[in-house]
């Protein structure tokens, strides 16, 4: 079971090494300050855990690493990443002590641990976290990780239930509805990201944030209902583009799609992402029987150049079509393609 990390906060003095099979005592108090903070949660290390006992062997055996932080000459967090369907990695135990949450420790284990997992050739990072720990999957979404298939049953004596969670290093993934859902902040973050750097994506700077994840919400209420798709762009390990499909046209139109919003972080541009976007929203449409996409883009965003690089056809201009912020009007530019 993955557990706790936290949000970025201020900085403590640590030091991260490599952990070694006599942390055993050590880790499996910090394991239980940890767990003792939720309901419903036993331990029992020698009827169920006992590699906990020797666990940098475990990892070891494993082709893993198991790393530990210290503060103040004590344990305080531990974090341990070994291979598993090559080429996936899978992040275990990180736990940090409860009074370092907010630290900033979280972030600098998982970063050891990522880190350390792609440069031995990872390009997917996955893990597991019990359903109760609500504050560890804030900070794995933070993250970049999204949900990722069926809840698992581990069938202990804590009765546990685990998400898994995942994400490519680098990549464009289509998220179901509890993907999207758990990638719902940072899409957010993204979108107004972009808005404020003056896309034309239907919204106004400064972009709310409650306004940017009330829209992804009811986005990824429509994915669960076969109505839209969403695909989503990582870039070493950070989420940072997105692009959606909508799926519901009306009767007499089911062979088409619209694509509405391909969007990339300004700090994630230049790097082909917008493209990688557009291609798997048209596998997308190709999977769902469309044979025919639509787009509006504003004249002379991004959006234009990548649409005609991407071979889309032009079909006619819109004046004054939307309005900037300060009431600047600007036309918009309907584009076509057919799909193979």
């Amino acid at each position: 079971m993955a557990n706790e990390a936290e949000p970025r906060g201020s900085v403590t003095e640590w030091a991260i090494r490599r952990g070694q099979d006599s942390d055993g005592t050590a880790l499996i108090a910090l394991i239980w300050a940890c767990w003792s903070a939720y309901p419903g949660i036993k331990m029992d290390v020698d009827g169920e855990m006992p590699e906990l006992r020797r666990l940098s062997t475990f990892y070891g055996s494993l082709g893993g690493t198991l790393w530990v932080a210290e503060s103040g000459g004590r344990v305080t967090g531990m974090i341990a990443v070994h291979p598993l369907d090559p080429p996936t990695w899978e992040i275990s135990h990180v736990y940090v002590e409860p009074s370092l949450h907010g630290s900033g420790l979280g972030h600098a284990l998982l970063d050891a641990a990522e880190r350390h997992a792609i440069l031995a050739g990872a390009k997917r990072l996955a893990l597991w976290s019990d359903t109760r720990f609500d504050r560890a999957h804030r900070f794995y979404e933070k993250r970049s990780y999204v949900r990722h298939g069926p809840i698992r049953v581990l069938n202990d004596i804590s009765n546990s239930l685990e998400y898994g969670y995942a994400k490519p290093v680098d990549g464009v993934e289509s998220l179901d509805i509890a993907a999207a859902g758990s990638a719902l902040p940072r899409l957010a973050e993204i979108m107004i990201a972009c808005v404020d750097d003056g896309a034309s994506v239907g919204f106004l700077a400064p972009l709310a944030p409650d306004k940017a994840r009330m829209f992804w919400r009811q986005a990824a209420t429509e994915v669960g209902g076969g109505k839209r798709a969403i695909v989503a762009a990582w870039c070493d390990g950070v989420l940072i583009g997105t692009g959606t499909l909508d799926l519901a046209m009306a009767e007499n139109q089911r062979h088409r799609a619209e694509v509405r919003k391909i969007l990339v972080h300004p700090a994630g541009r230049r790097r082909g992402l917008g493209r990688q976007i557009m291609h798997a929203l048209e596998d997308i449409a190709m999977e769902q029987g469309r044979s025919l996409l639509t787009v509006d883009a504003r004249a002379g965003d991004p959006g234009e150049a990548l649409y005609r690089a991407e071979h889309w056809q032009e079909s006619g201009r819109i004046p004054d079509f939307a309005r900037a912020a300060d009431g600047t009007p600007h036309e918009a530019i309907v584009f076509w393609k057919r799909l193979a």
